[in-house]
């Protein structure tokens, strides 16, 4: 019968179940009253209209936390439990049948002072049951007392109506426990979206930057390349005309050996012709000075740098200005950083190397012309 009474406890008044008893979803059992006063605490801003729910809520099982989810009807919609109400009955009747055994006098508690007292009545001065002895004549005569059967009735629907506020700030935490997870979620998946919108807009100046360079360098290959077949060019016309020159040279010495005088007359007046050409070199172009220079390819890019350097994220109020920004230049690679709303991270601002001023120098314009 004591395991039977013990299964027969309510959780939330601690006493046994009083008619009706609902069952819950999770097969717990609970007292309509205790069920409902966990319900108003856990759903206490529900709306209510001429004392009935217009709307359903929720509140979670004391015994095992399970979220139990009512409809317009609230705890008068959950099942009645007939089964466990004929069993209180059973047990009820079972025990009003046998006569109180020993073990439950002896639970009775006694007073500490006059111990064949009972405890029967309690002192709301101190806040503690004691005995009619010590109310006439102990320490409490002076106090203010109450049945104690009262005081238990309103302690019990004290603490009773303290569990269900409890339960009812649980819930609460536990929702507020959610919400911060949810939170601690938003925030790493947000986190992860601003990082690859950084890196994207890196990679776009990465990009430009590249682009920039291979412009740049083949502006100089370009020149370069028509510097060097030009000096290559002239380089095999000096030399065609040094070999002619040699030849010369070889025909004269030989001419100096002609014994004979009219054959060394003879032979000398074009051979003369020919030495006074070759020693004018006035019909080959010459180079001018600082042809080879290539310095006016020259780079500065203090600007570029201090503006690299101060890649940051901006703030809201500097989005108009940006956008300004974007309309004039009307490109590309003048884009502006554009701001994430709502908590999230923003991508910093492209800027993009302007060109070096550079005068290219043409080949032709560097020839000198042919000297008389």
């Amino acid at each position: 019968m004591e395991n039977l009474e013990k299964q027969l406890i309510c959780p939330i008044c601690l006493e046994m179940f009083t008619k009706p008893v609902v069952i819950l979803p999770c097969q717990h059992n609970l007292c309509r009253k205790c069920a409902n006063d966990v319900f108003q605490a856990s759903n206490p801003y529900l709306p209510t209209r001429g004392g009935s729910l217009t709307s359903g809520g929720r509140f979670r099982c004391p015994s095992c936390r399970h979220e139990v989810v009512l409809d317009r009807h609230g705890v008068y919609g959950l099942q009645r439990n007939l089964l466990v109400e004929n069993i209180i009955d059973m047990f009820k009747q079972e025990s009003t049948s046998n006569k109180p055994t020993p073990e439950k006098k002896e639970e009775t508690p006694m007073c500490d002072v006059h111990e064949e007292e009972k405890i029967n009545i309690y002192c709301v001065t101190h806040g503690v049951p004691t005995c009619s002895m010590c109310k006439v004549f102990g320490a409490h005569k002076d106090c203010e007392v109450a049945p104690i059967t009262s005081i238990f009735q309103t302690k019990k629907s004290e603490l009773s109506d303290g569990i269900a506020m409890m339960v009812g700030n649980n819930d609460r935490i536990q929702g507020i426990i959610s919400q911060l997870e949810e939170a601690c979620r938003t925030i790493e998946e947000n986190g992860r979206r601003q990082k690859n919108l950084v890196c994207e807009k890196f990679d776009q100046l990465y990009s430009i930057l590249e682009e920039k360079k291979k412009e740049m360098n083949q502006k100089v290959t370009a020149e370069q390349e028509e510097k060097l077949n030009y000096i290559r060019g002239l380089t095999r016309k000096y030399g065609d005309h040094l070999e002619e020159s040699c030849k010369i040279v070889e025909k004269g010495i030989q001419t100096m050996e002609e014994p004979e005088m009219a054959m060394f007359l003879e032979n000398t007046k074009p051979l003369l012709k020919k030495i006074a050409d070759a020693s004018s070199i006035s019909h080959l172009d010459k180079v001018e000075r600082g042809y080879e220079n290539m310095d006016h390819y020259n780079t500065n890019f203090k600007k570029e740098r201090k503006a690299l350097c101060s890649i940051n994220f901006i703030h809201d109020d500097d989005d108009e200005d940006e956008e300004d920004e974007d309309g004039e230049a009307g490109t590309e690679e003048a884009e502006g950083a554009h701001t994430v709303a709502g908590g999230s991270a923003v991508a910093s601002t492209s800027v993009q190397p302007s060109a070096p001023q550079q005068t290219n120098s043409s080949p032709s314009t560097a020839k000198s012309t042919a000297s008389t």
